[in-house]
């Protein structure tokens, strides 16, 4: 199995974990693709992979429309899409994605987590060469179509990891050939269940049960702040040790 493969096996439970808070995250990005490229799914593919994720979430259809409905409500806030990074406790990075109508409210409140639990905040762009920044795909396998000849075939559209999964091939591609992944797995009948982007460490590190309850404590504290959609760290999971 790859790198990518394992460490998104090993935080797939957690992350998933709370319905709430996952429809939360996929409707302001629902209201985010729709803002930025009109609220019809067929002719905005961002839009249109966002509601495949709804769909496998469970995400009840009349919370989707709302999300879309949203980006055209003068009255709404008006996200925006912004990261954060810096290092936990023990040397652990952190790199925090956050949606957010209020940027000085939301640096100031993660600036506080990491300050109360040890850390401290870093400048934009000091963690980036520590992840690499991943297209992600679950798709359903197609009859006829061998895994070698699926790897074959979209290599020149950016995947370099590709992986089964339970019932579903997951495919790892670079962040910046999202777009031409969709199009191929689209243009060629692929049954795309969700996409995502991911952050991968390049290198994970071990930390002591201590450490490891310490560094919970402040990624939880993030997680829960309602502008945070996503949070990435290269701490080892447990289920790895």
């Amino acid at each position: 199995m790859g790198r990518a493969f394992e460490y998104r096996k090993a935080r797939k439970l957690k992350r998933w974990g709370n319905m709430s808070r996952t429809f939360t995250r996929i409707g302001k990005e629902i209201t985010i693709a729709a803002k930025a490229g009109g609220p019809d799914p067929s002719t905005n593919p961002r839009l249109r992979a966002l509601m495949q994720n709804a769909k496998a979430a469970n995400m009840p259809k009349d919370t989707v429309e709302r999300a879309i409905k949203k980006a055209t409500d003068k009255d709404s806030g008006d996200y925006k899409e912004i990261s954060y990074e810096g290092y936990g406790p023990f040397g652990i990075a952190i790199f925090v994605e956050a949606a957010t109508d209020n940027n000085t409210r939301t640096v100031a409140n993660i600036r506080s987590y990491f300050n109360k639990h040890g850390g401290s905040l870093g400048t934009q762009g000091s963690l980036t060469f520590l992840f690499d920044h991943k297209s992600v795909f679950h798709i359903k396998p197609k009859e006829g179509v061998s895994m070698d000849d699926l790897e074959l075939e979209l290599i020149d559209y950016g995947v370099d990891e590709i992986e089964p999964d339970e019932e579903e091939i997951v495919l790892y591609g670079a962040f910046e050939e999202y777009a031409n992944i969709q199009k191929y797995l689209e243009d060629n009948g692929f049954e795309i269940i969700s996409s995502e982007f991911e952050r991968i460490p390049n290198d994970l590190k071990d930390v002591t049960a201590e450490q490891r309850a310490a560094l919970e404590k402040l990624i939880e504290k993030i997680e829960e702040d309602e502008d945070v959609q996503n949070v990435f760290h290269n701490m080892k999971e447990e289920s790895e040790d």
